[in-house]
């Protein structure tokens, strides 16, 4: 048999592929513009990715009795891994370096809880007295200043107060009740986040291994190098912003204390605690070092303590960071503000503070998966949120 009478056999015999282009054009659909047309089918897209995120936000939000405690143990886990890492590359055995970990974590907790509590009693009948001494002057500034109000008034405002708080009696007790239940809430999730954070250091790498197991097969490869990509991106922030939260806490601690602010170890430790949700929580502990310099001290010295809490943030974020850490590149603040409110809308105080790590490691993961950096176990390429850059040294020629 001939090569062509071969070949007409095989055509003839093949299946035909009918096409799948299904598509049904009537005249409504082309009198619809072009531009239309492709603007509704982003916005069902759009609309359904919404939809999605929606539902994931509702089941965090309906689990974050776990959820919390998780990812406190992982942001917990990511500041300990420096020294932890760094331990197991000693040759010290695991235990050993998990129990070091978390009883150096426990002792400096403790230490710091011993340091506040020592200077509140010991200031506190000073800050009582100095307490009724604002008192009385803010009720002469309502008596004698702009608002011009008698004593009569004064006091009916007072007296309006009491009765508000007496009527609302019930309201405070049923707050107190929760106020008792969420106590035990954050006991309980104190005590699975410890338990976490033990399991994350004891076995994280197989816990992670199971996890990627979750995934399609040829999915994991890509997964796998992306998520390790984010992890670093997390333990990187982590540990530049306890660097911030240090010198914060020491600069403005100091400032504090030689401006003979009261409670300055108290306000040095609400300063390093809110330092770790950026931008917005040195703001807002820095403005509580200025309250108190300005209640208990006047305006003069609270100035003072604002030109240091802001003198410090410049210094801490142009000067020591870039030298100690390499230069961050990182979004605008307003970004970083937004990303921060939107989490507190969110979940209050836990989406503050876990949302600039939360997003850093989505756009890093995205990122890594959209470029296909995973394949070469290079870093990503593109725009990060968040990624350190070791900071070049120029040589100058002679």
């Amino acid at each position: 048999m001939s090569d062509e009478r071969r070949s007409w056999l095989t055509q003839l015999f093949r299946p035909r592929l009918e096409p799948t282009d299904q598509t049904v054009t009537t005249e409504a659909d082309e009198a619809v513009p072009l531009p239309l047309r492709i603007t509704a089918g982003y916005a069902w897209r759009l609309l359904l990715i919404a939809a999605a995120i929606g539902v994931f936000i509702w089941l965090v939000m309906l689990l974050k009795l776990l959820v919390i405690p998780l990812m406190v143990g992982i942001l917990i886990t990511a500041l300990l891994w420096p020294a932890f890492d760094l331990m197991l590359r000693h040759r010290f055995p695991r235990w050993l370096a998990i129990a070091i970990s978390l009883l150096g974590t426990a002792a400096i907790v403790s230490g710091l809880v011993w340091l506040v509590v020592w200077q509140v009693r010991l200031e506190l009948p000073k800050v009582q007295t100095s307490s009724a001494q604002a008192f009385d002057q803010f009720q002469v500034w309502l008596h004698d200043g702009p608002l011009n109000l008698s004593d009569t008034q004064i006091s009916d405002y007072l007296q309006q107060g009491l009765d508000f708080l007496n009527e609302q009696a019930q309201a405070l007790w049923t707050g107190a009740l929760a106020i008792g239940t969420t106590v035990g809430h954050v006991a309980t999730g104190a005590v699975l986040s410890l338990f976490i954070l033990i399991c994350l250091l004891a076995d994280g790498a197989g816990i992670w291994r199971w996890t990627v197991k979750l995934f399609p097969r040829k999915a994991r490869p890509a997964v796998d190098g992306a998520a390790r990509n984010g992890w670093a991106t997390i333990v990187n922030y982590a540990r530049t912003q306890l660097f911030v939260a240090t010198i914060d806490a020491i600069g403005i601690g100091l400032g504090a204390f030689l401006l003979q602010v009261p409670l300055a170890l108290p306000v040095a430790v609400l300063v390093f605690l809110g330092s770790f949700i950026p931008i917005v929580g040195a703001v807002a502990t820095g403005a509580i070092a200025v309250f108190l310099a300005l209640v208990y001290n006047g305006p003069w010295t609270a100035l003072f303590m604002l030109l240091v809490v802001l003198a410090v943030q410049q210094i801490e974020g142009h000067i020591l960071q870039p030298i100690m850490m390499g230069s961050a590149v990182k979004v605008h603040p307003l970004a970083v503000v937004l990303v921060v409110a939107g989490g507190a809308m969110i979940a209050g105080i836990p989406g503050a503070l876990f949302a600039v790590p939360l997003a850093a490691f989505v756009n890093v993961f995205a990122v890594t998966v959209s470029s296909g950096s995973w394949r070469t176990g290079v870093g990503p390429s593109g725009d990060l949120i968040w990624s350190t850059v070791p900071r070049e040294r120029r040589r100058r020629n002679r």
